[in-house]
């Protein structure tokens, strides 16, 4: 069956950095888009970044363009997001999804940004 397990969250001091990963299973990784998502509690999930299959085109949400870093590893079916420059705005619980239609999530990992 399918499967997303995201790992990697913790807590990091505003200015920090986090390196979240995204270990997917149970269907063609490397054919599938892939995206990061968030969620603050009493919030919509909001998207962060995707990546098409082969990594050739990326896209990011504005509060983090130019701070995060989505990439993929088709051999290992993993996609990451880099966090640089973390803001307390920043704090969510952090979802990858699989596909256009976001049809499978994984459980999350939770990421705090606090001094």
């Amino acid at each position: 069956q399918v499967q997303l397990v995201e790992s990697g969250g913790g807590l990091v001091q505003p200015g920090g950095s986090l390196k979240l990963s995204c270990k997917a299973s149970g269907f063609a990784f490397s054919s599938e888009l892939m995206t990061w998502f968030r969620q603050t509690p009493g919030k919509e999930r909001e998207f962060v970044a995707g990546i098409i299959a082969n990594s050739a085109y990326t896209n990011y949400a504005g509060s983090v363009q130019g701070r995060f870093t989505i990439s993929r590893d088709n051999a290992k079916n993993e996609v990451y997001l880099q966090m640089d420059s973390l803001k307390p705005e920043d704090t969510a619980v952090y979802y990858c999804a699989r596909g256009r239609d976001n049809d499978y999530w994984g459980q999350g990992t939770q990421v705090t940004v606090s001094s």
